[in-house]
């Protein structure tokens, strides 16, 4: 080990910098700075020499060119054991730099101000800080590589501990999480410009997709108690909107099962806009939506459609949460409640259960925002534009008998709330409830029997519903259990070689049937 004798601070983040620059004036460090950094330490009352006056080379441009020198790079870079760039070094009159502080321009934050410009984002790209970080990370066993304030008290433990000395490790340690810093930071610049581009089908799916993760807290396993997990958020972007930028106001950690179905409950909510629905999930499949101008009578509908599958579920409401509700919801053992608001009387309710997760999420005001779906298949991704669509602004009545206004309302909601549900997905409603959910089954014979099964067991009278189908029927067999089951209306894709065979079923059951053109699966 070797004893650290120079160090240049430069930091946009002065978070803990005092007590670290403090500790190394103590330990006889000689300390080199820039611009702001510079003056902040002097008003500290701290020693401190100017980049400008070692390099013999003033800032310029702005402060654009500052420590981009061969007297940085050179003190940084250079082998201290290499008897030829111990030469070079003396030659050039070069000073050797042991240890670099830098953290970075704040370009993520930038982008997420408010009314931001262009020339204030392009300012905030930085330079000489990734170039400093990457010379002394690669140069890491002589030379100390700090771009995270987290870590100034342990440097600051050991500096001391072995008088201004660092281990080996604890340098290697610091140079990996730079060069990850520093790859986080260009993707993120890499990321904005992409954004710029005019969105054609070459750019929603570019050549190249950059992760930018931060651990947002660890879970105590993933969906099997033998399964690590952890928790991530996007960084670059707002996550006000996203499941990232929940509140939890009651109850127990959130689990990885959990949170993945409140992302399923979620997406449900948002589907409906502004009509206001209740959402129980289960295993990332709703057991119940159901609509009202209360919610606890929509949530009471929502519970009637599958009461028993909806036991340890989750509840997720695109409307406030009442006390009248509240009291409904906690008759009965759920994981967690989701929603935009609650009443205070409400959440004093729900904080009776114990273990209750109370989650509170603002609704994104914009609907059908594009935006990529990643699936994790061994080796790689897949990756597509998210499904984000609706309203079916095209639908073809294909039968002989047109739906009833009734029968059209009760077929948009059945087609939403179908859209959510994994395939093959059956789903039977009235105008706003469901009443027979069957999906996640290899025959769609399969999920139409499942759904009116359940429809029967839980006592909800299908004579006069509709029903929904993600995909086109394959044959009429579909319509024909429909029909046995008591529905009046279907509402399907279409686009089978059969279709005049399940259009002809219909007809000769005076059933109505719309076609979407638009099919939903949801593998």
């Amino acid at each position: 080990m070797t004893k650290i004798q120079r160090a240049l601070i430069s930091v946009s983040d002065k978070t803990g910098l005092e007590k670290l620059a403090a500790a190394l004036q103590e330990l006889k460090v000689e300390i080199l700075s820039t611009g702001g950094t510079a003056k902040y330490l002097k008003d500290k009352g701290l020693s401190v020499k100017d980049v400008s006056d070692f390099t013999g080379f003033a800032e310029m441009l702005d402060g654009r060119v500052k420590t981009l020198h061969p007297k940085i790079h050179g003190g940084l870079l250079a082998l201290r054991g290499n008897p030829q760039h111990q030469k070079q070094v003396k030659e050039h009159k070069i000073e050797y730099i042991d240890m670099v502080v830098v953290n970075l321009y704040p370009f993520e934050k930038t982008l997420l101000k408010p009314d931001v410009k262009k020339e204030e984002i392009i300012e905030n790209i930085d330079i000489g800080g990734p170039a400093m970080l990457r010379s002394g990370a690669k140069n890491y066993q002589d030379v100390a590589v700090v771009c995270d304030p987290a870590d100034y008290e342990a440097i600051i433990r050991e500096l001391k501990e072995h008088d201004g000395q660092l281990d080996a490790a604890t340098k290697e340690k610091l140079a990996a999480k730079v060069f990850t810093h520093t790859a986080h930071y260009d993707s993120a610049i890499s990321a904005y410009f992409a954004t710029q581009l005019k969105p054609g089908a070459e750019e929603t799916l570019p050549d190249r997709i950059e992760f930018r993760l931060e651990k947002l807290q660890s879970l105590r396993y993933g969906e099997n108690p033998h399964q690590a997990a952890a928790f991530y958020k996007e960084t670059g972007r707002s996550n006000k909107y996203d499941l990232t930028g929940l509140r939890q106001m009651h109850g127990k950690e959130l689990s990885f099962n959990n949170i993945m179905d409140l992302e399923a409950a979620w997406n449900i909510v948002k589907d409906f806009g502004k009509r206001k629905v209740a959402v129980i999930v289960k295993h990332n499949n709703p057991c119940g939506v159901a609509g009202g101008d209360s919610l606890a009578a929509a949530f009471l509908k929502a519970l009637a459609g599958d009461p028993v599958s909806a036991y340890g579920g989750i509840v997720a409401t695109n409307f406030e949460i009442d006390a009248d509700g509240a009291r409904e919801m906690v008759k009965i053992f759920l994981e967690l409640t989701i929603a935009p608001s609650y009443t205070p009387e409400a959440v004093e309710i729900l904080k009776a259960k114990k273990n209750l997760r109370i989650i509170e999420l603002p609704l994104n005001p914009t609907t059908g925002v594009a935006e990529l779906d990643l699936k994790k298949i061994s080796g790689g991704f897949l990756a597509q534009v998210k499904d984000t669509r609706t309203e079916e602004t095209e639908l073809k009545v294909v039968t002989k008998r047109q739906p009833t206004p009734a029968e059209l309302q009760a077929l948009n909601f059945a087609w939403i709330v179908c859209k959510n549900v994994k395939s093959n997905a059956i789903v039977y409603t009235n105008t706003d409830q469901t009443l027979g959910i069957g999906g996640g089954q290899t025959s769609r014979v399969d999920s139409s029997e499942i759904a009116v099964l359940k429809a029967q067991k839980h006592g909800q009278k299908l004579n006069g519903s509709v029903v929904a189908s993600d995909a086109f029927f394959p044959f009429r067999d579909g319509v024909d259990a429909a029909v046995k089951a008591g529905a009046t209306a279907i509402i399907q894709p279409g686009g089978s070689v059969r279709d005049e065979e399940v259009i002809q079923a219909c007809n000769e059951n005076n059933i109505a049937m719309v076609f979407t053109g638009v099919r939903h699966f949801k593998h």
